[in-house]
């Protein structure tokens, strides 16, 4: 008697194909993948494998670091004068427990012996110093949003700026991954700007210097780089660049890590749009750089530079 077969479905095909091992020729894949890795490609440190910080950590600190600055505005709106001190206390004391593991763990993940918060007592005293500047960098912001409301007239009160302007934001979190990049906990500052860069637009380098009463005005697209020294009183638009002209580098081709390569603005300058700032060069105090001027030399104090004067002025060699 001759047996009848029954025709596969479809997805019963499917569902075969996907469970099978065979599919993707996994076995192979990650056998090569460990071989790039571990031999041809490896970028690992020797010793013991050790995890990176968390992002989601360190989100979750900033959160908590710009509610204990700010409790009214980013924390609960029906504090009164009774028990604000005890939710900026609670909240310090959250975000600052959590911000000493990430220390500890960035300088375990970089593997540095002498990197700074590589003991878990050093990772406590760089912690308590960054906590102790938290009243400084709570007068420089408010500097900052003095400066944004005199500066946009569309600006109508604090709590707009404060809690809705993505300059805003973005200088808070600047000062505080500042602080943390001076004392060379320099991956946790550099995750902590690119927290901000990925919530405002804004690409702040942590190492950047930014003097009191700094305004960016809408912002998107703002770049600026590592050694960058910005004075007080300094106003800038969307899609201004503080950039490098050339990277330095040794006698062997190497880049050159921390050369001064971005651009030192003086006191009270403004920067309109689509600006692009090369090099280490000087912006005079109290000038004005115009919309989408490329600028490679010096400027005098109280220039006006536009697009016309700038294409007629000779580019530094």
């Amino acid at each position: 008697m001759k047996r009848e077969v029954l025709p596969v479905s479809r997805n019963a095909a499917a569902n075969e194909a996907e469970t099978s091992p065979v599919r993707w020729h996994l076995d192979r894949i990650v056998a090569e993948l460990r071989v790039s890795r571990e031999e041809t490609h490896s970028i690992r440190r020797d010793g013991e494998p050790r995890r990176a910080p968390s992002r989601d950590a360190l989100e979750a600190i900033l959160n908590g670091l710009t509610e204990a600055l700010f409790p009214r505005h980013y924390g609960q709106s029906d504090l009164d004068g009774e028990n604000i001190d005890y939710f900026v206390g609670n909240t310090l004391s959250i975000a600052l427990d959590s911000l000493c593991d990430q220390v500890h763990r960035g300088a375990l993940f970089v593997g540095d012996d002498l990197q700074p918060g590589f003991r878990r007592e050093d990772a406590v005293e760089l912690t308590r110093s960054f906590a102790s500047q938290l009243p400084a960098v709570r007068g420089l912001l408010i500097s900052d949003l003095r400066a944004a409301f005199v500066g946009d007239p569309a600006a109508r009160n604090f709590p707009e700026i404060l809690i809705g302007y993505p300059g805003m934001i973005a200088i808070i979190h600047h000062r505080l991954a500042h602080i943390l990049h001076r004392q060379n906990a320099r991956l946790i500052a550099r995750l902590t700007a690119e927290i901000a860069h990925a919530r405002t637009g804004i690409d702040i380098h942590p190492g950047a210097t930014i003097g009191s009463g700094f305004f960016i005005d809408h912002g998107t697209g703002v770049v600026i780089g590592e050694t960058a020294i910005i004075g007080d009183n300094v106003r800038i638009y969307q899609a201004v660049t503080l950039g490098a002209r050339h990277f330095p580098t040794d006698d062997e081709g190497n880049v050159i890590k921390g050369d001064a390569r971005h651009p030192i603005v003086e006191d009270d300058v403004v920067i309109y749009a689509g600006a692009t700032i090369l090099g280490r060069i000087t912006i005079g105090h109290g000038s004005t750089i115009g919309g989408n001027v490329w600028l490679t030399k010096d400027v005098p104090p109280n220039s006006v530079v536009t697009q016309a004067t700038a294409r007629n002025t000779p580019a530094a060699p």
